[in-house]
């Protein structure tokens, strides 16, 4: 069984606070990014991911987020690690775990 690559709010914030090379992907709807997202982050849904309909750097660390984390974000995260060569993990409580911790 494969281990999971998740990341935790608390390793974010200290990923963030020293390094610079990071590319937050939300992976839901336009409309569901829409409602509410984190700042910096992009959209890309899944469906776009998993067609290759997108752009990532993958030179950044890749972190995806869905909404409670660990769904669709968790799934992107797979796909990104076993289609590309990228540093890649999905956020634990995902967009709505970000705004609680406000």
């Amino acid at each position: 069984m494969e281990k999971k690559k998740s990341i935790t709010l608390a390793e974010l914030n200290l990923l963030l606070k020293g390094f610079k090379g990071i590319t937050i992907v939300d992976v839901r709807t336009e409309e569901e990014y829409n409602e509410r997202h984190i700042s910096f982050a992009i959209n890309l849904p899944i469906e776009q991911l998993e067609a290759r309909n997108h752009k990532l750097d993958l030179r950044n660390v890749i972190i995806t987020v869905c909404g409670k984390g660990g769904g669709r974000s968790e799934k992107a995260a797979k796909f990104i690690k076993e289609n590309y060569i990228a540093e890649v993990y999905f956020l634990e409580g995902g967009t709505f775990g970000w705004f609680d911790k406000e």
